[in-house]
């Protein structure tokens, strides 16, 4: 590699510098070489002081390779990849976009070589290996069974206690070793909640076990799906009242009309006046016992189809 620079040094001196600094890059790899040293090694090519802001890593290296305290906040105007940053303004030269690439790549190794899964992770991961599985269940106390939980924001866990406030399914409860099957079973359940708005009414923590057969709704709709006319009927609807939806999930959800009402904190013949005009837009009654049901399903399929827009 350093006879290949020198010929290339000679030809093209930025060429054979580039070729410099990925050798010099792939050495301090193959010597697994800490973060400071990989920051440092980018202020000694780059001829400036370097740092690194990253989650839990902050490291500043001045270009005589020594470290000092980051004392000022980064300034957009330095040229960066990935949280590494080289401390002059203005455009970085070719060898410098070099030294920032190949340095950053190096980092990445790094902390993806030093991180550590949390229990968490690996219990609710099915490529885990049993035995690793079964010894974090252990660190994190979990009895014999165990439900998994999905979050909206797309984080899961293992249910110690309710979730409080936030939308998320839950899976059942399982074998510590079948959380992964209950985490599948938990996102599922997450795609039938709602943000309780009256834009999207609805439970913000649903349960896979007591979805019963609404389950098979979910494999049949995905991204690519159409809306059924049912569907399409109750946005048109939506679309024309601002109460609209949430008027028709009590409905939906009550044990009876006055029970809707109340829920609504409206009058009866409030209630009675809405669902007129909702009926005229859906094209069938709510007020029996198949109308129900019949919107109980297209309620359930507009939330899949408003998640599986959003996944």
């Amino acid at each position: 590699m350093r006879e290949l620079a020198g010929r290339l040094a000679a030809l093209d001196p930025e060429a054979g510098a580039a070729v410099k600094v990925i050798a010099y890059f792939d050495r301090l790899v193959d010597g697994h070489a800490g973060l400071e040293a990989l920051v440092r090694g980018a202020a000694t090519l780059a001829g400036c002081a370097a740092r690194l802001e990253a989650p839990g890593r902050r490291i500043r290296v001045s270009a005589d390779g020594r470290r000092s305290d980051l004392d000022t906040p980064v300034d957009p105007a330095w040229p960066g990849v990935d949280g590494l940053w080289l401390e002059r303004p203005g455009p970085p030269s070719a060898v410098d976009a070099m030294v920032l690439e190949r340095a950053a790549a190096a980092i990445r190794l790094v902390l993806e070589r030093d991180r550590v899964p949390e229990p968490v992770e690996v219990v609710l991961d099915g490529t885990a290996a049993p035995q690793a599985r079964e010894k974090a269940a252990r660190r994190l106390g979990l009895g014999a069974t165990a439900r998994a939980i999905a979050y909206a924001d797309g984080t899961a866990g293992v249910m110690i206690t309710p979730p409080a406030g936030a939308r998320a399914g839950i899976g059942p409860a399982v074998p510590v070793l079948d959380l992964p099957s209950s985490l599948a079973a938990a996102r599922t359940a997450l795609r039938f909640t709602a943000e309780g708005t009256p834009d999207d009414p609805g439970p913000r923590v649903v349960r896979a076990d007591e979805l019963g057969g609404l389950a098979v709704l979910a494999k049949a709709v995905g991204p690519g799906s159409e809306p059924v006319p049912d569907v399409r009927a109750l946005e048109r609807a939506a679309a024309s009242a601002p109460w609209m939806l949430a008027t028709l999930d009590a409905v939906a959800t009550s044990a009876s009309l006055r029970a809707a009402a109340a829920a609504l904190t409206v009058h009866h013949s409030t209630l009675q006046d809405r669902l007129a005009h909702a009926e005229t837009l859906l094209g069938w009654s709510v007020h029996d016992p198949s109308g129900r049901l019949r919107l109980q399903l297209a309620l359930a399929l507009r939330r899949l189809h408003r998640q599986s827009t959003s996944a």
